[in-house]
């Protein structure tokens, strides 16, 4: 049996405990209609149900529920419809394994809390007041601009430094105000180009040097198809990304991420089992 993920007074105690252990992997779970992977395939309850204990059979070690796109150009959804497509599969998931919220949207995350989620995924970094009042875990995620504008001009005088120093002040802030598990996430594909994506994995320890556990999610996006193109030289379609995610995420694993969040939990098991041997063994 793997082990449990951490709770949040060990995951504020510091990374070196944490890179120490076998990294994490957070399974991908879009109840919407228009994500850029998955979108439609989970909308119904049962549907995304049934997805998500298969990852839980897989091996994840968390579950990431997700009611709005973040896919680029994507247009927000109502609070209203938002909570009606996470909460009945947080709720019915939370009894299996611990369960995220992927939202920007306070009431959202509180009520996904009450629900049953213990982990607010926060694109927008502004949600540590919800997650001091709750007392639930907070990741602080980079992004330039806003899912529907990010991809327009991303630009940047130094993206890693810049990014390291955005991510690493809101972390702290969260814990000045009583959040007691916080994570970072430099934000791939968030308002990035290619070469800021690579830039942020190239100096991926920088930030793992921060203090705070690292999140990262490469997961089928969109660089990893330009990066490896099909025979005939055309950009991978989403479902020809598989290696290209892998080795991005076991890459992260191996600079010290201590948790990834992925479409292909299974695999991505299997390579973070790998790299905690590793670990072990050095």
């Amino acid at each position: 049996m793997r082990k449990l993920p951490p709770e949040p007074s060990r995951a504020a105690a510091g990374t070196s405990t944490l890179r120490r252990m076998q990294p994490l992997v957070m399974g991908v779970l879009n109840v919407t209609p228009d994500s850029f992977s998955d979108g439609g395939r989970y909308l119904d309850s049962e549907r995304a149900l049934e997805r998500g204990l298969e990852m839980v059979q897989e091996g994840a070690d968390v579950v990431d529920v997700g009611g709005e796109s973040s896919r680029p150009g994507a247009e927000p959804v109502s609070e209203a419809e938002e909570c009606r497509r996470v909460l009945p599969v947080i709720e019915a998931l939370a009894t299996h394994v611990r369960v995220s919220v992927d939202t920007v949207k306070p009431a959202v995350a509180e009520a996904a809390v009450g629900a049953g989620a213990t982990l607010v995924n926060d694109i927008s970094a502004s949600l540590w007041p919800v997650a001091a009042s709750t007392g639930a875990g907070w990741v602080a995620m980079h992004m330039q601009g806003t899912p529907r504008t990010m991809q327009d001009d991303p630009r940047y005088d130094d993206v890693v430094g810049e990014i390291r120093s955005f991510v690493l002040a809101r972390a702290r802030q969260a814990q000045e105000a009583g959040v007691t598990e916080v994570w970072v996430d430099p934000g791939i594909g968030f308002g990035k180009t290619t070469d800021h994506n690579l830039a942020l994995l190239r100096h991926l320890g920088e930030l793992v040097a921060g203090g705070f556990p690292v999140l990262v999610g490469t997961s089928r996006k969109s660089f990893l198809g330009r990066l490896s193109p099909t025979p005939v030289g055309r950009m991978a379609p989403v479902e020809q990304r598989l290696a290209a995610s892998l080795s991005t995420a076991t890459w992260a694993m191996l600079a010290g991420a201590s948790m990834v969040r992925v479409h292909d939990v299974a695999a991505t098991v299997q390579a973070a089992t790998l790299v905690g041997q590793t670990e072990l063994a050095s």
